[in-house]
């Protein structure tokens, strides 16, 4: 059954139409996922599908009866608003309490707040899931979600990817998390030059198509190219000969000079020259720090090695940003010690984007960092940089504090790698960031050798730029999860995890410390990181004879050779798993 119709619809901020000419439907069965960069018309089109914004031009139509839940990206409440007056209202308790639905949608998003409590005051994060929660809990035909995922973690984010696969409702979600797209929607549509283009399937499946419509395209236009040199040819023959050629092929070449494309915008980065790092990063060593009462880490001992690529996961509270802050200087250990490798150039993306001065101009903000630096074999000033980063002229020249949230964000990944940091850590790189925007920065960092540390709720940028992922429990440690994000899931699903350490009171007196862990627990844990990065070694190993293999398949005396080294390899990767798997067994 059609939910909402669009005919025709334009609309206007300025003289460049956002949506020229729309015509579109939404059905109840649809689950439809919206991208486009920032600025290009997505909450617009959203908007006037829920008939929040008017057309200038167009028919907007719903079905009789509609039950339309929308959620916009601010969050809005009254003064004194609580969770229960928002998220139940004037139920009976008996009555809310005994709907499944309900229960699932308040254990899901709000197992951690008091139904009780004021909302002003809340995070960001916690206002968001109050809205979430707002919007979920009554019946709705059609749920309309813009950016659902902001300020949420990759928990909440994957509570309500199952929800929303579960639940019998038409959806129609912007969002830059490209992982959610893939869990929750199976129709895909581009807001692009004012036209929407329409994809089936979600995510992956819409990058696929996209790329296939791209081939063609190439193909048609590489055709059209060579009929647009055999006309040039044959209009360049001489003005005596020109005189006499029908007019229909002159204007056919002029047409096709005419049509020919604009050059796209191209957002890349080369490879940055950097320094070599030595064999030591960072080692941190039985370190305690506490924030105010609260102790954040306790008797922490991890290894951070050169080129490993680390996506940092946790809940709230635990201590994703203090261990960046601990590891770039800012934050002292209580107790334990921080060794930094002598050749260490660290840069560090935090959250804020009040770091860069508003007054500046963007070619000074970076031009302050270095005026030119060499990129492979040639050398590039900053203007020339920031132009591949898709600051065209004037833009250049415009104040920062009137650059949009991502523009700031490009421009500080850019005065980072301006400086030709060996150690990168990233907070949160992916705010503000449309997808096209991430696709460029997870290219650049594709490119940048390395050691990375991301924390992101961003599940797709962070298993794409990673090698592996660490986890903070709740427990005061780090923990490597071979299993990755699924692994952090599962554990956290299975109570594994625990909340952040909390300061003792006098109800609960303070448990006894853990003793100190003996110089032989050092060592055993010196050799875990050490295994690993053998076994890391090997795979690579591996994975190179793999393609050996595949290159030199005609090769019988090389086949048997390589084969033969293959055999060597996997059987000593399986011995050195063993060991790693005992010895992590003994250290509990």
């Amino acid at each position: 059954m059609n939910l909402i119709n669009l005919e025709n619809v334009t609309k206007a901020f300025g003289p460049q139409p956002l949506l020229d000419a729309v015509s579109l439907g939404l059905d109840d069965d649809d689950r439809v996922g919206v991208v486009g960069r920032n600025g290009g018309g997505k909450s617009t089109l959203v908007s006037i599908l829920a008939r929040v914004v008017e057309p200038d031009d167009g028919r907007v139509t719903h079905s009789r009866g509609l039950r339309l839940g929308y959620l916009t990206q601010r969050d809005e409440f009254g003064a004194d608003d609580t969770v229960r007056s928002v998220v139940i209202g004037d139920r009976a308790e008996h009555e809310w309490a005994g709907d499944t639905r309900v229960r699932d949608i308040l254990a899901g998003l709000l197992s951690d707040l008091d139904l009780d409590a004021p909302i002003a005051g809340m995070s960001g994060g916690e206002r968001r899931r109050v809205a979430l929660a707002r919007l979920l809990v009554p019946e709705s035909d059609l749920l309309m979600l813009d950016e659902p995922t902001n300020h949420l973690d990759i928990e909440a984010i994957d509570w309500l990817a199952r929800h929303l696969r579960a639940r019998k409702v038409a959806l129609l979600i912007v969002t830059h998390d490209r992982w959610f797209l893939d869990e929750v929607t199976d129709r895909t549509w581009e807001v692009v030059d004012g036209r929407v283009e329409r994809y089936e399937g979600g995510y992956s499946a819409y990058v696929l198509a996209k790329a296939e419509r791209a081939r063609i395209a190439a193909a048609t236009e590489t055709k059209r190219q060579n009929l647009l040199r055999k006309e040039l040819a044959w209009l360049r023959r001489g003005p005596q000969a020109r005189t006499s050629k029908p007019k229909f092929r002159v204007d056919a070449a002029q047409a096709l000079i005419a049509d020919e494309p604009p050059l796209r915008d191209s957002v890349e980065l080369t490879r940055f020259a950097t320094a070599r790092l030595g064999k030591t990063v960072f080692e941190l060593e039985d370190v305690n720090v506490q924030l105010g009462d609260r102790p954040i880490f306790t008797r922490l001992t991890w290894r951070l090695g050169p080129g490993d690529r680390i996506g940092l996961v946790g809940v709230n509270g635990s201590g994703k940003s203090t261990l960046l802050r601990l590891l770039d200087g800012a934050v002292t250990p209580d107790a334990g010690r921080v060794v930094r490798g002598k050749t260490v150039q660290l840069a560090h993306l935090s959250q804020h984007l009040d770091e860069l001065d508003p007054s500046r101009r963007v070619l000074e903000s970076v031009e302050e960092i270095k005026r030119r630096i060499t990129v492979g074999k040639r050398d590039w000033t900053a203007s020339q940089l920031l132009e591949r980063l898709g600051f065209k002229g004037d833009r250049q020249w415009t104040p920062v504090g009137e650059l949009s949230g991502g523009e700031r964000r490009r421009l500080q990944v850019l005065r980072l790698l301006m400086g030709e940091p060996n150690v990168l850590l990233m907070d949160e790189p992916t705010n503000d960031l449309d997808i096209e925007t991430l696709t460029e920065l997870e290219d650049i960092l594709d490119g940048w050798p390395g050691t990375l540390v991301v924390v992101s709720h961003d599940r797709y940028f962070l298993e794409r730029v990673t090698d592996r992922v660490a986890a903070l429990l709740g427990d005061g440690r780090v923990a490597m999860l071979p299993g990755g994000v699924d692994e952090y899931l599962d554990r956290r699903r299975a109570g594994t995890a625990t909340k952040p350490v909390a300061p003792p009171t006098a109800a609960a007196p303070a448990q006894q410390p853990k003793p100190k862990p003996s110089g032989n627990d050092w060592k055993a844990r010196k050799e875990l990181d050490r295994l690993e990065r053998r076994l890391d070694k090997l795979n690579q190993q591996a994975a190179d004879l793999h393609e050996q293999l595949a290159a030199h398949a005609a090769d019988y005396e090389k086949l048997q050779d390589l084969d033969a080294r293959l055999k060597t390899v996997q059987a000593e990767a399986a011995e050195v798993e063993e060991q790693w798997l005992l010895l992590a067994d003994e250290l509990g």
